[in-house]
């Protein structure tokens, strides 16, 4: 015999086979002893959760020989006939396939006649919010009103797709999503009967990445068992799903919470590298994150957990990480699961996202902490040269301008680091004019528009950036991070291309790290300062009545008398 999948072996056969759905199953066995079942369900919910097997299950138990009963004998001729599909009277349709209004029409015209082989004919319709409008119209009448041998089981995953008129004809059951330790533990039952070793962590995995449905999950364990050898193990699931453990989401969450943007990159590019799906790994921790946001907020409630393994060192870092953090951590994937949907290079979100979760603690403080840092130094140089003009008088001003502008430190460059172009930044501020700027500011919103419909990739690196200085032929873009201005420079034809098309004349582009612009900025005005008080050296001071006629009459109306 040829081998079959392990969901088809072991597809439930009785009430009590059906995992994680009680509080149906109970009711329709209460229903069937008391004799007072509907003509018509409706059963929805998730996929693998056993809505048509519930629903075979129903008719058997309505058609054993031994009715009323709470389960199936599994034995008598109806139950084995309609276990086989050999009876006729219980009739599964796909409604993906036979959605139009012909084929409800034959429905409706069969009804009418008697069941052949058992007590009542049964009519399932599988994903029935596939039919049309009309179907739905021609099905109505006999749903509402069927002969009394006639029962209508509706599945669907997807109920808001049915009209109201047909909802309101049935009895509704939703199917919930099988919890992780339900199906742990039928898997153990499936496990221990087919002599498949696996162990624990293997089995929580497949859990896992199943979603909620029991289908899915064999599914999964049918393929970690062929890809293993003598045991299912762990690393034989994660390859077959394509999933992230537990422990490396917890690596890289540790390590964006910690703003160790070195360490969270090479975690990120270590998993794609390995072949772990990029959308995949970003739906894996947003569930970790929102695992770890609940247990923090309600550490008692554990079976609320969805995709994480509650063990020390998932309570650890539950312990460090402020729910505000992880709050805006899941907003920032979110956004870039949206992204990685549209795009061929997944990678670049991933990481633009990571980068932006890194630095998101240090977003909010960083602009105070550098207002608070300035004010601090200009004012120790405030006080600093009245101290000079207290011991020295007036004449120690002529230095102070020397005294208060150190030589800023060129940092020392690693291997890898982006490489500033200082001097061709600082022929720009020479060049550079604020009509020119704001000109820039003025277009960056359109500019940003069209290059993110040109290309999604550009559009992303250049996001957290803005335009700090133009002349007519370049303009300096100020970004968070150096690894902002390489990745810019990858995409710098299109970026440029875009900018010029939107200016309306050629754009060179030069990135720098925010932290370095603002020294630069600082050096510039420092030295212009400086340059403009040597060229006020020995100017003799103009009368403050003559200054003052200059402004309003203008040099071409003033005469000056002695």
């Amino acid at each position: 015999m040829s081998y079959q999948a392990l969901y088809r072996v072991w597809r439930p056969k009785s009430f009590s086979d059906v995992v994680g759905q009680t509080h149906i199953t109970r009711t329709l066995q209460n229903a069937i002893v008391q004799q007072k079942f509907s003509h018509a369900y409706l059963f929805s919910g998730p996929r693998g959760t056993g809505k048509t097997s519930a629903a075979k299950i129903f008719s058997k138990t309505i058609n054993c020989e031994h009715s009323p009963v709470m389960e199936p004998c599994n034995e008598c001729a109806a139950c084995r006939g309609i276990q086989d599909g050999s009876i006729s009277d219980v009739i599964e349709i796909d409604a993906a396939s036979n959605n139009g209004v012909e084929q409800i029409r034959d429905i409706r015209d069969k009804v009418k006649y008697a069941p052949s082989a058992v007590t009542y004919k049964v009519y399932i319709i599988d994903e029935v919010h596939m039919l049309s409008i009309g179907a739905f119209n021609a099905l109505l009448k006999t749903l509402e009103e069927p002969p009394k041998h006639v029962i209508f089981i509706l599945a669907t995953t997807e109920p808001h797709k049915i009209p109201l008129t047909i909802i309101s004809r049935c009895q509704r059951f939703d199917f919930k999503r099988i919890s992780q330790s339900s199906m742990v533990e039928r898997m153990k039952e499936i496990t221990n009967s087919e002599g498949i070793t696996a162990s624990e962590e293997a089995l929580e995995a497949v859990a896992l990445s199943a979603e909620g449905g029991m289908r899915d999950a064999l599914s999964i364990l049918d393929q970690a068992v062929s890809y293993s050898e003598e045991q299912v193990a762990l690393e034989d699931v994660l390859a077959v799903t394509g999933s992230v453990s537990q422990d490396k989401l917890t690596h890289v969450t540790k390590a964006m919470h910690n703003r160790d943007v070195q360490q969270a990159l090479q975690y990120v590019d270590e998993l794609i590298q390995e072949g772990k799906d990029p959308g995949r790994f970003v739906f894996d921790l947003i569930y970790y994150l929102r695992d770890l946001l609940m247990y923090k907020s309600a550490p008692d409630l554990e079976n609320i957990l969805e995709r994480a393994i509650l063990n020390e060192s998932f309570k650890q870092l539950a312990a460090e990480i402020d729910p505000s953090w992880i709050q805006e951590a899941i907003k920032l994937l979110n956004e870039c699961q949206q992204e990685i949907k549209w795009t061929n290079s997944p990678k670049v979100f991933i990481e633009i996202a990571v980068l932006n979760i890194t630095d998101q603690q240090q977003q909010t403080s960083a602009e105070e902490t550098e207002a608070v840092s300035g004010l601090t130094n200009k004012l120790q140089e405030l006080e600093k040269e009245l101290r000079e003009l207290k011991q020295n008088g007036v004449a120690a001003n002529d230095n102070a301008g020397a005294a208060t502008a150190p030589q800023r430190s060129q940092p020392r460059p690693n291997k890898n680091s982006y490489k500033i172009p200082y001097e061709r930044i600082r022929q720009v501020l020479g060049d550079a004019s604020k009509s020119e700027l704001k000109n820039v500011q003025g277009q960056w919103a359109n500019f940003m528009n069209s290059l993110k419909k040109k290309s999604a990739p550009a559009h992303a690196t250049i996001q957290n950036s803005k335009p700090s200085a133009a002349s007519k032929e370049a303009l300096v873009i100020a970004f968070k991070y150096e690894i902002h201005c390489s990745l810019a420079l990858d995409h710098r034809q299109t970026i440029e291309s875009i900018l010029t098309d939107t200016m309306g004349r050629e754009l060179k582009v030069i990135p720098i790290p925010e932290a370095n612009w603002q020294e630069l900025r600082e050096e510039y005005i420092k030295k212009q300062r400086q340059q403009e008080s040597e060229e006020n050296e020995g100017t003799p001071e103009e009368d403050p009545l003559v200054a003052e006629a200059r402004k309003l009459v203008g040099d071409d109306l003033l005469e000056i008398h002695e």
